[in-house]
């Protein structure tokens, strides 16, 4: 499919895209390209091929859901400048 220069100042319209005059030819040629590579892609025979969500069958590594730290809530308080009732307390920013 040949796309002209019409359509080049209409796509480049709507993509917002400023194509100067000089390079409208090269720009359809290009486009050009690209929608016969999807006529390409469109012909292909995907009869009984399965979609995938990754081109590799891998399952992901997860870690264990253990808790590795122990529990630092009181010796964080401690050192707060302002607590209460187990919430930090800080300046009002907003009026």
């Amino acid at each position: 499919m040949s796309i002209g220069k019409s359509e080049v100042a209409s796509i480049s319209r709507l993509a917002m895209i400023a194509v100067a005059d000089h390079e409208v030819e090269q720009v359809a040629a290009k486009l050009s390209k690209v929608v016969d590579l999807f006529a390409q892609m469109q012909a292909v025979d995907t009869e009984g091929v399965e979609p995938m969500a990754h081109p590799h069958a891998v399952a992901q590594r997860l870690r264990l859901d253990e808790i590795t730290e122990g529990d630092q809530h009181q010796k964080l308080q401690a050192i707060a400048p302002a607590v209460a009732m187990d919430l930090y307390l800080v300046p009002q920013v907003i009026e």
